[in-house]
């Protein structure tokens, strides 16, 4: 009964948070410094043995909040979110170390250097080389960091459990800042674009990845964490609100990636349960359909059929739209043909971009990071990719426990070819999806020795 009441506490307590930095933006500030005061100060003073646990947490913290921090101007820089975990990490590393299994992400690091030196002579007079480069490669740098520290780490589901709810958290503040700021859809619904009014003023690409990763963590609590039926009842709310504002971003990306990842992770529960936890799942399930459901009614109802067009493809007219990429298979087609110019070195890091301000007049960021990673570091990219992809399959091979692992690595994937890595989120989760996961172990209950006993 005190894990639920603590549950809606938190919950309640970042409504409440929410709420407060859409009357005063300037909260989202202190809000940062605190939570970074608080994280850091727990990292260096937990025990041993609980380090890498509150790296994580802390970690998992800052990747739900980056959004919110960037959309409210609260974090010190634009990509603090990705330094923050970058920072974490190495704190991790300080004091727990790293697997020297994990070595391939280490090598996945040096790989990405060569296309410093050749961004440096292949970018434009008038772009800023610190500025591109850190912007370019601060979410690899991040990724292969998270990697490096979570390599056979090992926790259990309910610390797992834990860590993603530290990520749902400041989603659920984020996600109460959006109703507030634009709580009458139809007033900033006019067409099936991606909208950054419904949004809450960002942009909503990245709000909808955001939003989808707490529908994805949200989904997997009413399976995993809801043991009353107040439980259910309030994380199948919370699915309903999340996922509703998710769909009016007109993002579909986000959405997509967050039915996908909860998708991934029921196949592999349902398969690794068993028999009377089958037909639970299956009993919840039904609560689970109906609260998306309700979403998209709602989402519909509130668009009037705006969103059921968007994600029909069809514009505001019902008229079916020629690219149902808007434009993105453009960017990816110039970035490959960068990598068939310069397949051995590449065209250099953040370069793809710079090229369109000198083609076009205006730099539209890639949303694909493996044609990107293709084009910037030529054959270097091809092996960063190899590492990428493979690397966790052969650990899921020897560990077969983790049924978070598809739905994980499902996130990433699916992530960086429609958002790319502009948020920290693939790259974590990335990581996450290398941790050692397993059940608690039972404890043991010896009987005392006869000479105890007399």
């Amino acid at each position: 009964m005190k894990t639920n009441i603590t549950y809606a506490s938190a919950v309640g307590f970042h409504v409440a948070l929410g709420f407060l930095i859409f009357l005063n933006r300037d909260i989202a500030k202190l809000y940062f410094l605190i939570a970074f005061l608080y994280f850091f100060y727990r990292i260096i003073t937990v025990p041993g043995n609980r380090k890498t646990i509150e790296v994580l947490q802390a970690c998992a913290y800052f990747v739900g909040a980056e959004v919110f921090f960037r959309a409210t101007k609260g974090a010190i820089t634009y990509e603090a979110g990705k330094y923050m975990v970058i920072l974490f990490i190495v704190m991790g590393m300080f004091y727990q170390g790293v697997s020297g299994k994990g070595y391939p992400y280490f090598i996945y690091l040096m790989f990405l250097i060569p296309s410093i030196f050749i961004a440096s002579t292949t970018l434009s007079f008038d772009a800023n080389f610190r500025t591109n480069i850190a912007f370019v490669l601060s979410g690899p740098v991040c990724l292969g960091l998270s990697a490096l520290f979570c390599y056979d780490k090992k926790v259990t589901f309910k610390q797992m459990s834990h860590i993603l709810l530290y990520m749902l958290l400041p989603i659920i503040a984020h996600t109460t800042y959006i109703y507030f700021y634009a709580p009458d859809l139809r007033d900033v619904l006019t067409s099936t674009a991606s909208n950054r009014a419904a949004a809450g003023g960002f942009g909503s690409n990245q709000v909808s990845s955001a939003l989808g990763l707490g529908m994805f963590i949200i989904g997997v609590r009413i399976f995993m964490n809801s043991p009353t039926l107040g439980l259910k009842l309030l994380n199948s709310v919370l699915l309903v609100i999340i996922s509703y504002r998710a769909v009016v971003t007109f993002s579909r990306g986000g959405v997509l990636t967050g039915v996908i990842c909860i998708a991934a992770f029921l196949v592999m529960y349902y398969v690794q349960a068993k028999p009377r936890a089958r037909t639970q799942v299956l009993g919840v399930f039904v609560l689970f359909v109906g609260a998306l459901a309700s979403a998209w009614i709602i989402s519909s109802n509130q668009s009037g059929g705006l969103s059921e067009k968007r994600y029909a493809n069809q514009n505001a007219a019902g008229i079916e739209k020629e690219d149902i990429t808007t434009g993105r298979t453009e960017l990816f087609i110039n970035e490959i043909e960068g990598f068939v110019d310069s397949p051995f070195w590449g065209i250099g890091s953040s370069r793809a971009k710079d090229q369109r301000i000198e083609d076009d007049g205006h730099g539209v960021t890639s949303h694909n990071e493996i044609s990107r990673t293709l084009a910037e570091h030529g054959i270097f990219g091809v092996m960063i990719l190899v590492i990428l992809i493979f690397k966790p399959l052969n650990m899921r091979a020897n560990n077969r426990q983790n049924y978070y692992f598809y739905a994980l690595l499902a996130f990433w994937f699916v992530t960086i070819n429609h958002s790319s890595m502009r948020i920290a989120a693939p790259a974590f989760i990335y990581g996450l999806a290398l941790l050692n996961v397993r059940n608690e172990k039972p404890a043991l209950h010896r009987k005392p020795s006869p000479k105890l006993a007399e």
